[in-house]
Order: structure tokens, then sequence, then C-alpha cells
């Protein structure tokens, strides 16, 4: 099957709250400010770039987390 390990570090890497929570604050607040407190339209594809770049890098720090833990 897999990796007892891999599972373990995908766990470890998928599990920080702080970045998970800190991603999903940035987007809601960018979605929020974009759609509900000032609806513009560049501003909506400014929030979509926020949002975006807020993803990537989430996914490139979970990546190298994972790759820090796993055991190959």
């Amino acid at each position: 099957m897999g990796d007892p390990n891999a599972k373990a570090a995908t766990r470890a890497a998928l599990g920080d709250r702080l970045r998970n929570g800190l991603a999903l604050a940035i987007v809601t607040l960018a979605a929020f400010v974009a759609f509900v407190a000032v609806p513009d339209e560049r501003l909506q594809y400014a929030a979509a770039l926020v949002a975006f770049t807020v993803w990537m890098a989430w996914f490139v720090a979970a990546a190298v987390d994972w790759l820090s833990r796993a055991d190959f």
C-alpha cells in the first residue's frame, strides 16, 4: 500500500493549523472587502489575485514541509 512515514508526513504537513488558518483568513478578508464592503470589479480582480497568491504560497509551504518530513 503506502509508506506509513509518507502518510504521517502528509498528515503533519496538511495539519498545520496556523498556516491553514492564516491562509483562510487572508482570502476571506480579501473576498469580503472586494465583494461586500467595496464591490468594485477591479477590487474583485485584485482579491482573486490575492487568493491565488495565498493559495500558491500555502501549497509551496505545505510541499516544503512535507518534503522535510518525508523519509524516502
